[in-house]
């Protein structure tokens, strides 16, 4: 498959605008908001952006995998890590930038969810390539 929607596409670009966006709010975060946020709460913006820009590496890297291995199922693993890094630095930009407590104990779900993305990943990788 080599039209724009397929699978290994649409993971690539995926990866490349999470990345894009990953960029985008870690310099926001720096330029923006120091002065404006506690320590803290810049800290916890800043690893929201590091976990988005190494998860966004993650689906680039799946989306080259599907490529070269087509068959081996790598959506799900990639769906499961989309998810897990829009749950987990979802709730980590919310939390930085509002203050509201409950969102750190939703942050552990989508961490849970990026450990799943990568052991489903290795399982992808050592069972069906």
């Amino acid at each position: 498959m080599t039209g724009t929607g397929s699978p290994h596409r649409v993971l690539l670009a995926a990866g490349c605008l999470l990345a894009g966006l990953g960029v985008a709010a870690g310099a926001f975060g720096a330029h923006s908001l120091e002065g404006r946020l506690p320590a803290d709460a810049l800290a916890i913006f800043d690893t929201a952006a590091r976990y988005q820009l190494l998860h966004a590496l993650g689906l680039i890297l799946l989306g080259l995998a599907a490529a070269r291995w087509p068959d081996a199922g790598w959506r799900s693993p990639a769906l499961l890590m989309l998810c897990g890094v829009t749950v987990f630095s979802g709730t980590l930009y919310a939390l930085a930038l509002s203050g509201i407590g409950w969102l750190g104990a939703v942050t552990p779900l989508g961490g849970a969810a990026l450990i799943a993305a990568w052991i489903w990943a290795a399982w992808a990788a050592l069972t069906r390539t």
